[in-house]
C-alpha cells in the first residue's frame, strides 16, 4: 500500500519571516565575527622586526652617549632617530610626518614581504641605495636583509634632508658603523656620496661639505667623488656590478628620494611605493631605478612613507615606539570558515525542513488553522 501524505497549499508568512530572520542573523554574525589570520612568512617578519627594534634602541643609546639630546616635540616616540630642522649638513627640505612615521620596527617586516614577493632566496645579491634622510628605513632594510641572509651591495648618500640623520657628529655613516661594530648587522655600505643636488651636495656650504666628507672618512668607507649627475649615475652602476662580481643582481632597493637613485622629484613620484617590476608611465628619467628595471631587475621603492604605512596597517606618527607584530603584514582579518559554513548549513536545513518536510506546518500552525484546515491537495 502506498504511503499517503499531504502538504499545505502555501507556506506560512511566519515561516518565511523566520527563515529570513535566521539568514539575516547568520549574515550579521559572519560579517561581525572575524578571525586574525597569520600572513605568509610570519616568522621571518617577526624576526626582522625584532632585529630592527634592537637596532633602534642601540642607536638611541649611542646618541645619548654622544651627548645629543632628544627633542620630545619633534620625536614624540623618543627614538633618537629624528634629526634637526636645519644643520650644516642638511641637503634639502623634508617632511617631519614622514620621518616620524618611518620610525617603526615593523617596516622591516614590510621589506621582508616585498623581498620574498620578488622571489628572492638566501644568498641572492641585492643592490641597495641608502639615504641619510631616512635612517630608520635604512635599519629596516638591513634587518630584512640580515634575516633573509641576502648579500647586499650598498651605496649611501651621506647627506640628509630636514629631520633625517643630519647631525654632523652622528650621521648615517656613523650609525651604520656603530651597528656593525656592535654585531647587530654584518653588512654596511661599500661607498658613500655626498648626496644632495647632483649627488655633490651643491646646496651646502664648504663647511657643510667638509663635515659630510669627515663623516664618511671616520666611518672607513670609500667616498664616491663625482663630477655631475651623469657621472654619479654611471659610477654607481659600475660599482654595483663590480662588487656583485659573478653574481647576478636580483633586485634593487631604494630608500628615500636620493637624486641619482630615483632621478629627481619627478622620478620619485613616478614609481609606486613598494615593489615595481615595470617602468611607470610618464616621462622617462635616467636614474639607477630606471636602469635596473630596464634590465629586468625589479625595484623596491621605499618612498611616500605615509601611503606605504597606510597600505600595511602601520601607525602614522606614533607617539611611542610601536610594538613588534603590529600591522596587516603579520595578520589580516578574515571571515571565519567554520562560522560561515555553520550559517550556510543552518539556512539549508531550514529551507529543506520547511519547504520539503513540512516542519513549519507541524510546529507553528495554530489552533485556528487546525479548526479550519486549508483545503488539502489530492491524496496520492
Amino acid at each position: 500500500m502506498k504511503k499517503l501524505y499531504w502538504r499545505p497549499q502555501r507556506l506560512s508568512l511566519r515561516l518565511l519571516l523566520l527563515i529570513a530572520t535566521v539568514a539575516g542573523l547568520a549574515l550579521g554574525a559572519v560579517e561581525t565575527v572575524r578571525v586574525h589570520e597569520k600572513q605568509r612568512w610570519y616568522h621571518e617578519k617577526l624576526q626582522a622586526a625584532r632585529l630592527a627594534l634592537r637596532a633602534f634602541k642601540a642607536l638611541k643609546d649611542e646618541r645619548l652617549r654622544r651627548g645629543l639630546p632628544i627633542d620630545a616635540e619633534t620625536d614624540p616616540a623618543r627614538s633618537g632617530l629624528i634629526g634637526e630642522l636645519i644643520s650644516p649638513v642638511t641637503t634639502n627640505t623634508g617632511h617631519l610626518t614622514a620621518k616620524q612615521t618611518s620610525i617603526n620596527p615593523n617596516f622591516a617586516a614590510v621589506v621582508v614581504e616585498l623581498l620574498l614577493r620578488a622571489g628572492l632566496k638566501a644568498g641572492d645579491t641585492v643592490a641597495v641605495g641608502f639615504s641619510g634622510s631616512f635612517p630608520a628605513l635604512n635599519v629596516a632594510v638591513l634587518a630584512a636583509l640580515e634575516t633573509l641572509r641576502l648579500a647586499p651591495v650598498i651605496i649611501t648618500s651621506a647627506g640628509a634632508s630636514q629631520w633625517g640623520a643630519n647631525q654632523p657628529s652622528f650621521m648615517w655613516p656613523d650609525m651604520e658603523m656603530a651597528l656593525v661594530r656592535w654585531h647587530i648587522f654584518s653588512h654596511r655600505s661599500v661607498a658613500a656620496s655626498l648626496g644632495g643636488i647632483e649627488d655633490r651636495a651643491l646646496g651646502l656650504s664648504k663647511k657643510g661639505r667638509n663635515l659630510v666628507r669627515a663623516a664618511v672618512a671616520r666611518s672607513g668607507i670609500t667616498l664616491l667623488e663625482v663630477r655631475n649627475y651623469d657621472d654619479s649615475l654611471n659610477k654607481r652602476m659600475e660599482l654595483y656590478r663590480e662588487r656583485a662580481g659573478d653574481a647576478e643582481i636580483k633586485l634593487y632597493v631604494n630608500v628615500g628620494g636620493g637624486t641619482t637613485s630615483v632621478g629627481t622629484r619627478v622620478g620619485r613620484d613616478l614609481f609606486s611605493p613598494g615593489l615595481n617590476r615595470r617602468l611607470p608611465r610618464g616621462p622617462q628619467i635616467d636614474a639607477v631605478m630606471t636602469r635596473f628595471v630596464q634590465q629586468g631587475v625589479p625595484v623596491i621603492h621605499l618612498s611616500k612613507i605615509s601611503k606605504l604605512a597606510e597600505q600595511y596597517g602601520l601607525e602614522q606618527q606614533p607617539r611611542s615606539l610601536p610594538a613588534v607584530g603590529q600591522g596587516n603584514t603579520f595578520f589580516r582579518e578574515a571571515y571565519s570558515p567554520w562560522l560561515a559554513g555553520g550559517a550556510l548549513l543552518a539556512i539549508i536545513a531550514l529551507l529543506v525542513g520547511f519547504l520539503r518536510l513540512d516542519w513549519g506546518h507541524r510546529l507553528l500552525a495554530g489552533k485556528a488553522h487546525q479548526a479550519e484546515p486549508a483545503r488539502p491537495e489530492p491524496m496520492i
